[in-house]
């Protein structure tokens, strides 16, 4: 049965797909009389296969979708393509194919997978960004920007990858590393073109502040990388020199402990002294060498350069040194070191011999010999700051050093303008040209899109374009002389800055988007991605966003109003001693190669081609089908927690969507439209409808907060009562109310299965992603009838775990209810609770009626203060625990097939009936 249901869902899948297609099901257009939401995935870049980190993102993306649609909202979840990029030009050389030709072959086959999963893209706003028809709105931006200064051409220290053979802006540099290729970032000296995003820090910064629906951690991530410090600038002279040092301190007011400088390697003096000085010269050729986290962990590495500062405010003689922890990416590349005040200046000292002078007096008792005190405390060994607290001598201190002209209050950012040259041909071309006469010129706008030429070499070495003499050669825009067109192309971060723009207008002509149809649309209200983009691609996409709001094309200061960063999704990897990483399937018994029979290595790791542990999507729709493998991925964890492929979840997704399947299918007769009445209902009818509208409720709620795991998990719960219910003589109104509902709340997680019994099976003519989402009656909300629910469960899981213990079947079981002195002790203690003092409670609660009880109540108490949470659902009052004991009876006789019997605390004479508590019975078997 279970391979015939899988080729049933592939055929109902197929069938569906194409008459959503048919009919433009997912296609969106603004209707201003309509809510609108806007949910976005992350477009990919096009590799060729989708893996399983698409199928998670998108499958998350989708099912948000259908169910804000399904709630009456006028959705848009366009789809495009990241297309630019060093990959596909390394494929063009690596295949001898034109990086246009590899890039869309793979779209294609990209977009047969995503087609096949059934995602409600509306591929009608589809957008691919290596086409002129997108790229030339990158030039035209960028045009703009150069108008308003912010693109400017500036000759800098950049990051170079000597694989790629490109420039690397700073967030592309990882541990030192290429963040494509893992090569060695080296240090040169270049013209490059910026973008001046440093314009925007500040409000970059407080407008976080808006995102309350992004996740904290994202949130400080790019607050701690834009990075503002507040404090001072402070000159320093060189002795014996003309030459000033300045400097960046959050501290100014600790100058006085100030007992030596450091210079980066990078810094100007610095390559000064090392002209003159060989020691100099070969400890910065070797610092430069090393990346910044390298760097900044050997903090006790330096030189000094036998020159000294003047303290601008006593006039002392302090050392200069060169010290690779200083990086001219913060500051100004040069410190005052205030050694008994900060850590690394501290360690740096111990290693040189430098005194470490303290200015702040400690709070508590301090050695000054082990470790640095970077607290607040006054001021001592400070001339006219002595005695005065931290805030207070700044303030004097500032003062002191304007007036002297020898510094000033200052801001300093870790942000640094945006490096956005790149040597390399698939990219969007920088529209400039450079001439002898007239220096940098813009490409006309109606010259635009200045298109990538196809007449280049690709070599493997240096970039393409550069082999181009064709695009190379051109005239200066304004004077008609011969001129020279910039070889470099941007950065891919630029084509994915205002994508979500372009879906919003995929083919306007005359602007990026219809500012209209923006309006309409943004700001995106649910962002789906991945948290490796928390810096790179979101920050420069609120960048590029305030520039367009301050151009007056679109309203809104933020592009995304609510972002989910879904996690990593693990597999278990194999390693063999002689064969490495082997495939699953070549492994044997668990833990042995099929190859040589030695044992191998487990662990779970994310999925990688290079561990051979990938599992893809098309490999989970071919053997299980698309809803399966939907329901699968989101069912098996929360979208921010890492997900661990299990063969076992995947075996039991398709086993539910079976048994939803057989409920409909086998149960046709049952099927009606009459609405339940309510006077009619018996315990187990009421108990049945209430669990039906409270599971509306609760996935409703879970899938708001995305929490698709749980609402699966509350449909699956559902699923089960229903087939309890068959057994027990439904009534065809409350199941077919049961029915509706699951196969509508199944929506977004399978909907071709949904749409198939929603119109084949249950006769509407609809596609269910077109019907109203389930919303609870109040009316057939049963509290009385779920508590009595609840308590049969309680009481039968408790029967089952005493049945495990005495390894036994009984032939009696007794249930024996509390003492009525207990339920008035849980009543008081449960409106006494929030005192949360066991003390305190005793002292409210016990009168004369309970006096005598004292001792059992205290423990009573102590364990409702160390759980309130397990207390307040224990609770029962006394009334309803009487009636949930008799409605339940026959249950448990019919669910242990053996004679129940209930008494009384008072009236039994079991040993274990004092152990009986309000809505916790105590349960003798015999």
């Amino acid at each position: 049965m279970t391979q015939e249901f899988t080729e049933r869902l592939k055929d109902i899948e197929t069938k569906w797909q194409k008459e959503w297609e048919q009919k433009g099901l997912h296609n969106s257009e603004m209707d201003k009389d309509q809510k609108k939401y806007y949910v976005l995935d992350m477009f990919p870049y096009p590799s060729g296969r989708m893996h399983m980190g698409h199928g998670r993102a998108f499958s998350l993306g989708d099912a948000y979708s259908r169910f804000k649609s399904m709630q009456g909202f006028n959705v848009m979840h366009p789809m495009g393509w990241d297309a630019f990029g060093m990959p596909a030009e390394n494929a063009a050389i690596d295949r001898d194919v034109n990086p246009g030709e590899w890039t869309h072959d793979c779209i294609n086959s990209m977009k047969k997978e995503f087609k096949r999963l059934g995602f409600s893209l509306d591929w009608s706003r589809e957008v691919t960004t290596c086409e002129p028809e997108y790229y030339k709105w990158d030039q035209w931006i960028f045009q703009k920007m150069l108008e308003e200064g912010l693109a400017y051409r500036d000759q800098a220290e950049v990051n170079w990858c000597p694989q790629c053979e490109t420039v690397l802006a700073d967030e592309q540099v990882e541990n030192g590393l290429c963040w494509r290729c893992d090569s060695i970032v080296e240090n040169r000296d270049m013209k490059q073109w910026k973008l001046g995003i440093t314009n925007y820090a500040d409000e970059l910064l407080e407008d976080l502040t808006q995102l309350e629906g992004w996740p904290d951690k994202v949130r400080k991530m790019q607050h701690d990388w834009i990075g503002k410090s507040k404090g001072a600038k402070i000159n320093f002279s060189v002795k014996e020199s003309d030459k000033k040092i300045e400097v960046f301190t959050t501290r100014p007011d600790t100058i006085f402990g100030a007992t030596f400088m450091a210079l980066a390697p990078e810094h100007s003096l610095a390559g000064e002294i090392a002209e003159e000085n060989e020691e100099v010269a070969r400890y910065i050729e070797e610092a430069k060498k090393r990346d910044s986290e390298a760097r900044e962990e050997k903090s006790k590495s330096g030189v000094f350069t036998g020159f000294y500062a003047e303290n601008p405010v006593s006039g002392e003689e302090i050392p200069i040194y060169v010290a690779e922890f200083i990086l001219m990416d913060y500051g100004t590349g040069a410190i005052m070191a205030v050694p008994a005040h900060d850590e690394r200046d501290f360690e740096f000292a111990q290693e040189h011999g430098i005194e470490i002078r303290k200015v702040v007096e400690p709070r508590n008792d301090h050695d000054f010999s082990k470790e640095a005190y970077d607290g607040d405390g006054d001021h001592v060994n400070s001339e006219f700051l002595n005695g005065l607290g931290k805030e207070d001598a700044i303030e004097e201190i500032v003062d002191v050093l304007k007036s002297k002209g020898l510094g000033e209050e200052d801001v300093n950012y870790k942000l640094r303008d945006w490096l956005i040259s790149r040597q390399r041909y698939w990219g969007t071309p920088i529209p400039v040209v450079y001439c002898d006469k007239c220096g940098t010129v813009p490409v006309p706008e109606e010259d635009l899109p200045v298109e990538l030429p196809e007449d280049v070499e690709f070599t493997g070495q240096g970039n393409p374009i550069k082999t181009s003499n064709h695009f190379i050669e051109t005239e200066c825009p304004e004077c008609g002389e011969d001129a020279r067109r910039e070889t470099d192309t941007m950065d891919t971060f630029i084509n994915s800055s205002w994508y979500f723009l372009r879906y919003c207008s995929p083919n306007f002509e005359d602007a990026p988007f219809d500012e209209d149809e923006a309006n309409y649309w943004m700001n995106v209200d649910q962002y789906v991605g991945g948290v490796e983009h928390a810096v790179m691609h979101l920050l420069y996409a609120r960048f590029f966003n305030k520039f367009l709001r301050d151009k007056g094309m679109i309203e809104n200061d933020e592009p995304f109003e609510k972002l989910l960063t879904q996690g990593m999704v693990n597999h278990p990897a194999y390693s063999c001693p002689e064969h490495g990483w082997i495939y699953p399937e070549q492994v044997e018994d668990g833990d042995i190669c099929s190859k040589c029979g030695q044992e191998v290595e487990v662990e779970v790791m994310k999925m990688s081609k290079s561990k051979n542990n990938v599992v893809r999507p098309s490999e989970l729709v071919e053997n299980y089908g698309a809803d399966t493998a939907r329901t699968f991925i989101l069912r098996a964890s929360h979208p921010e927690k890492e997900l661990d492929w299990s063969q076992d979840g995947v075996e039991s997704s398709r086993e539910m969507l079976e048994r939803i399947n057989r409920l409909v299918i086998e149960n046709e007769g049952l099927i009606t439209d009459e609405e339940p009445n309510l006077s009619e209902l018996g315990l187990e009818d009421r108990i049945v409808s209430s669990r039906i509208q409270r599971t509306k409720e609760k996935i409703t709620e879970s899938c708001e907060n995305y929490e698709f795991n749980i609402a699966i998990g509350e449909l699956d719960k559902l699923l089960t009562k229903l087939y309890w219910y068959l057994q027990r003589d439904p009534k065809p109104e409350v199941f077919s109310e049961g029915v509706r509902a699951v196969v509508k709340l199944l929506g977004p997680f399978a909907p071709h299965l949904s749409d198939e019994l929603w119109n084949n099976e249950l006769k509407n003519n609809e596609f269910i992603f077109e019907s109203e989402w389930p919303k609870p009656d109040p009316e057939l909300l049963d509290s009385e009838a779920e508590d009595i629910d609840k308590y049969f469960d309680r009481v039968a899981s408790d029967v089952r775990d005493i049945k495990n213990m005495i390894s036994s079947e009984p032939d009696q079981i007794k249930i024996i209810q509390a003492s009525d002195w207990k339920y008035e002790a849980f009543e008081k203690i449960k409106e006494n609770l929030e005192l949360q003092d066991v003390g305190k409670i005793m002292g409210e609660i016990l009168d004369d009626n309970l006096k005598t009880h004292a001792q059992e109540i205290n423990q009573l108490v102590i364990k409702a203060v160390e759980n309130p949470g397990k207390f307040q659902n224990q609770y029962m009052s006394q009334e309803t625990e009487s009636k949930a004991l008799e409605e339940n009876l026959e249950r448990w006789r019919e669910e242990f097939n053996v004679e129940v019997r209930i008494s009384s605390e008072e009236k039994s004479e079991e040993e274990k009936s004092s152990r009986a508590e309000s809505g916790r019975p105590a349960i003798v078997l015999k």
